[in-house]
């Protein structure tokens, strides 16, 4: 039925959840799970600045953001094997998350993504917006929102 599971993770509680259930529905299911990690990108600079710096500045932050995401996905890479799960990461830069999230789905040959939500409500979408929701109007796969 699936045999790439795609779970995008950050550094949060909810992450951790995310990857909890998915090594186990993968383990179920004898699925195979692919973790990401979607950054952002380099910020813009304003005023003067040359052109070294800002070489300087991507250089650091490329660094920083690869470091991020790596010591979140050794931890999930963990957890996939103390569950015999088969496991791949992988981590992009991204504008947008969900875009991000929808493309790495796509190349990385997944048909299912695990996700999780904030549950903010209409309010709260309105205000911080809803990667979640993005990706569900965006994608074809199948979608688990966990809370």
């Amino acid at each position: 039925m699936f045999k790439r599971i795609l779970v995008p993770v950050d550094d949060s509680e909810l992450s951790e959840k995310a990857i909890q259930v998915s090594v186990s529905l993968a383990r179920q299911l004898g699925a195979a799970v692919t973790g990401f990690v979607a950054e952002p990108l380099p910020p813009l600079l304003s005023g003067p600045h040359s052109r070294s710096q800002m070489q300087r500045d991507t250089l650091e932050h490329d660094a920083l953001t690869a470091a991020h995401a790596k010591r979140i996905l050794q931890h999930f890479a963990a957890c996939a094997e103390a569950a015999g799960v088969p496991f791949d990461a992988y981590h992009d830069q991204a504008p947008q998350v969900s875009h991000a999230i929808i493309a790495a789905a796509e190349s990385r040959g997944c048909d299912m993504i695990v996700m999780t939500t904030h549950g903010r409500g209409a309010f709260g979408e309105f205000l911080f917006g809803s990667e979640t929701k993005a990706v569900l109007a965006g994608c074809n796969l199948p979608l688990l929102v966990l809370r």
